[in-house]
């Protein structure tokens, strides 16, 4: 019998398109020779436009759901996207402690492409006092890293990651589409600084999930036993490809084609 394949087990929302949350997970972590495996924390209505709605999960449930499959399969690593509220990130926290060797990506998402709010005051709060510390890779974007280091809108995003590699992220992964420039820039850093500078042409598109992208294939890397600056860089290189090779099936932003190799 053949070995099975490393098992990450990821905390997101739902999104009907497949271009973000628990189904961009799934697609990514798939095509990278990974078994994804899904706890869902709310119910989302959107379109490839923006978010309509969301309906968050009772923490309860989001609980079950976890220790039912951890029980059964054992994880290589974790991906926490969309969560919904400050009580569900709390739940997730919790279950990271019973599991403290395994590595955690947390991909903190705020709010939609369009704008769309997707986690409240509370909610951040709780990422920084409760998922941050168990943390081993964040990839916010530039709005996310300042909103997380409670910084100024204008703020330098060196001093951001330094600020949340303080709150206990082992790593934060902080990426540049959202600065000027005619390259997108995504810089990690360490607790002592920044440890690599990857740059990328930048595409003359918008994309839909392509920080869920990102975030899964870190994920997916780090389960496979590459260290974090080679998974990051990893990441990096299938997130463009993936961009580049992305499609429009919908009237708003293109999507990523998580599966562009075989196109």
């Amino acid at each position: 019998m053949s070995s099975s394949p490393p098992a990450v087990l990821c905390f997101a929302a739902s999104d009907p398109t497949g271009g973000a949350g628990l189904q961009a997970d799934l697609l990514t972590l798939a095509s990278l020779g990974c078994h994804p495996l899904s706890v869902v924390t709310a119910v989302t209505a959107q379109d490839t436009r923006g978010v309509e709605g969301l309906l968050a999960l009772e923490p309860a449930w989001i609980a079950r759901q976890a220790r039912v499959v951890l029980a059964d399969i054992a994880v290589a690593a974790f991906k926490i996207g969309v969560l919904g509220s400050a009580r569900n990130a709390e739940a997730v926290a919790e279950l990271l402690g019973a599991h403290p060797g395994v590595p955690v990506v947390l991909d903190p998402v705020l709010a939609s492409g369009r704008g769309d709010v997707l986690a409240d005051a509370d909610t951040l709060q709780a990422l920084r006092k409760r998922l941050l510390p168990r943390t081993t890779v964040a990839t916010p974007n530039g709005p996310e890293a300042r909103r997380l280091a409670l910084a100024s809108p204008d703020a330098p995003l060196a001093d951001c990651a330094l600020a949340i590699a303080g709150l206990g992220c082992k790593y934060v992964l902080v990426t540049g589409a959202h600065e000027p420039g005619a390259q997108v820039t995504n810089t990690l850093y360490g607790a002592g600084g920044k440890l690599r500078e990857d740059a990328w042409p930048r595409l003359p598109r918008e994309y839909h999930g392509s920080g869920c992208t990102l975030a899964s294939a870190v994920a997916g890397n780090l389960a496979k036993g590459m260290d974090v600056p080679a998974a990051a860089r990893a990441a990096q290189e299938y997130t463009w490809q993936s961009l580049e090779a992305g499609f429009a099936p919908g009237g708003g932003q293109h999507l990523p084609n998580r599966f562009f190799a075989g196109r």
